[in-house]
């Protein structure tokens, strides 16, 4: 169904797998064509519990494809750069848990891509000391600056002075660094990282997915919100769980100290 990406469901969680390994998963027109296309499959799935984005081979994806930025002008850069960072706002805003599985390279556009989810999880360098996952926005050596929204997105997670130290300098840091600054949440051998993000999916959705869709609204909105106006969006969601058949079901099997619990996504 596509070139470029591969797409399949493990149960309630999706994986979404860049799929052009010769280029080191380079983002060009192509997948983001197709990532546009597969986030409307994600975006209507109700089933859907969470996400995993990762890479084809030794990258996660390398960066934005420099052939095809070479010649463009002004108006094409200005379209290219809303395209890919409506691609990143997409995924960002889907209500579901995301996992970026960083298995190699995530540089530039890649680093973006993974900061667009909400768990970053890395692979360290394997047991010959090769490999391993490298972050980076190493745009301003090639001339241009981040252009799809790492500007916005890295000093949120990083805080601005880190921030600026990276895109200044383009440096690029290894899993370990990543994690130390607060870019990447957990490390994992290379083997085990696929099965760690399963399995950090599959913690989140054991609990009720409506409680777990409005968590995240609150912490994503409140984060662009002012304390009062995010703790009364708090009360506000916190009030509508109440109305769910889950939050009846969560307190049900609490009390009568049922270990299993049927939560119906209502």
């Amino acid at each position: 169904m596509y070139e470029t990406i591969r797409y399949e469901k493990n149960e309630e969680i999706g994986i979404l797998t860049i799929n052009r390994p010769k280029a080191l998963n380079a983002l060009n027109s192509t997948v983001i064509g197709e990532l546009e296309q597969v986030l409307c499959e994600i975006e209507k799935d109700a089933d859907l519990r969470a996400l995993i984005v990762t890479g084809e081979g030794r990258s996660f994806v390398a960066g934005a494809d420099i052939g095809e930025q070479r010649p463009m002008d002004i108006a094409q850069g200005r379209k290219w750069g809303q395209r890919g960072s409506a691609v990143m706002r997409r995924i960002e805003k889907l209500e579901i848990p995301t996992i970026a599985a960083v298995n190699g390279f995530a540089l530039g556009g890649g680093c973006e891509l993974a900061m667009s989810c909400d768990i970053i999880l890395a692979a360290l360098p394997n047991a010959e000391g090769k490999g391993g996952a490298k972050f980076g926005q190493p745009e301003v050596g090639l001339g241009i600056t981040p252009g799809f929204s790492g500007t916005q997105r890295l000093p949120r997670r990083v805080g601005a002075a880190k921030a600026k130290e990276l895109i200044f300098s383009g440096k690029i840091i290894g899993p370990e660094e990543a994690k130390r600054i607060g870019l990447v949440n957990e490390v994992y051998a290379p083997e085990d990282l696929l099965n760690g993000a399963i399995a950090m999916a599959k913690s989140f959705t054991v609990n009720a997915p409506i409680a777990v869709k409005y968590s995240k609204a609150c912490i994503d909105r409140g984060l662009q919100m002012d304390i009062d106006d995010g703790i009364a969006l708090e009360n506000e969601l916190f009030a509508m769980c109440f109305a769910t058949e889950d939050q009846k079901e969560g307190m049900g099997a609490f009390l009568e100290k049922r270990k299993e619990k049927h939560f119906q996504n209502k």
